[in-house]
């Protein structure tokens, strides 16, 4: 137990210096200048039965404060609770930019419903207009009134491909306190923010409710044709832009929010679960080897201190050493999402949900209901062609 926990030790000191800084919440849109004539963007919203955010994301979208041109095509994927009339009405009464709602009925085969959406999006995008950039956004995001025009400023002024905002999620009732924040932390540290937006590093993310994409770029990588079967779509379309040689760009916001409820615990463990084995291939032996970095990395330290303070073994100091390693990484973003610091010591017992909710994914997957969002099952994916193949 001892050297175990000294492993555990030397992980914490490892991630602290040595995975991006992954606990720094500093990572802002970049620096910014107007350009001289504003591009035309095309804002593509795929949605299915989203009746319930939609009258507080969607009027967000349509008062867009943007000086060039700007319209919004939200596809309608199947929903049955009404979201294309919903979203008629909503700009019927609120104005603001164009509105184009579309269907593409059932996906085809090979493709996941999103995907299948925001190609169904793209396709009446180039029907109407020539837009430069493609702004990909959930249909439970809202934007402040400037979000488009900031966005547009940052990718002209770094000459980026894809720039890419990490919504603020909603963190309201106390199972969203206790998981939404550490989502996000796992999600950085996963992929490091200043890592993916290093030009000659392979690492490459972004964060799928907010995505303005240059329509070229998105040619030149063959989307969403190379993706279509992602689940994690989000980070498939970075990885390639990035692949393709374009540049990206992650990192936090400020302005963006989601505005999805998650009423109880129930909602947010499929949230992660439905994509977690995913993430890890859909590979028994990635699984262990996750479940095993986890258990190392989040729940030896506790166990270490218990024991210590039982035994008088001297795990105690390493444990103790460890814990407040990963207490300490955690406050930043506990500090961004405006939450008790006090929430940072109980990170073994959230890693602990989050470890159960991966290994459910994996079992979920084996009996054959694999990643399921809103009626739909998804199989795990074939490789996809690369482009022009």
């Amino acid at each position: 137990m001892t050297w175990i926990s000294v492993g555990s030790l030397a992980a914490w000191l490892w991630l602290l210096l040595c995975q991006g800084f992954f606990w720094r919440t500093d990572v802002r849109l970049p620096p910014r200048t107007p350009p001289a004539a504003w591009p035309s963007v095309a804002i593509v919203v795929p949605a299915r039965d989203e009746a319930e955010v939609l009258p507080v994301s969607l009027p967000s979208l349509l008062a867009q404060d943007y000086p060039g041109r700007a319209e919004v095509f939200l596809v309608d994927d199947g929903s049955t609770d009404g979201t294309g009339e919903l979203a008629r009405a909503l700009a019927a009464e609120h104005g603001g930019l164009p509105l184009t709602v579309g269907s593409p009925g059932e996906p085809a085969p090979g493709w996941t419903g999103k995907l299948w959406a925001v190609r169904h999006g793209m396709a009446l995008a180039r029907a109407r207009t020539d837009a430069e950039y493609l702004l990909l956004t959930d249909a439970d995001i809202a934007h402040a009134p400037d979000s488009l025009r900031e966005l547009v400023a940052a990718a002209r002024s770094g000459g980026l491909d894809l720039v890419s905002q990490m919504a603020r999620l909603r963190v309201a009732t106390g199972w969203e306190r206790l998981v939404v924040p550490a989502f996000v932390q796992l999600f950085a540290l996963l992929y490091p923010f200043r890592r993916v937006n290093r030009p000659g590093s392979r690492t490459a993310a972004a964060a799928g409710g907010c995505i303005l994409l240059r329509r070229e770029a998105a040619e030149r990588a063959g989307i969403p044709q190379t993706v279509r079967q992602a689940v994690i779509d989000d980070v498939a379309v970075a990885r390639a832009v990035k692949r393709s040689g374009g540049r990206i760009w992650l990192g936090l916001a400020e302005r963006v929010d989601s505005v999805r409820p998650y009423s109880g615990l129930a909602p947010l463990w499929r949230m992660v679960s439905r994509s977690a084995y995913a993430q890890l291939l859909h590979n028994p032996l990635l699984l262990i080897g996750t479940v095993a970095g986890l258990a190392l990395v989040y729940l030896v330290p506790p166990a270490a201190v218990v024991a210590g303070a039982l035994t008088g073994a001297p795990t105690l100091a390493a444990g103790a050493a460890a814990w407040a390693l990963m207490a300490g990484t955690y406050v930043p973003m506990l500090r961004h999402y405006r939450q008790p610091l006090w929430l940072a010591v109980l990170f073994p017992v959230i890693a602990l949900l989050y470890l159960l909710m991966t290994v459910d994914s994996a079992v979920q997957h084996h009996r054959g209901r694999g990643a399921a969002w809103k009626g739909r099952t998804y199989a795990r994916p074939e490789p996809a062609p690369r482009p022009g193949d």
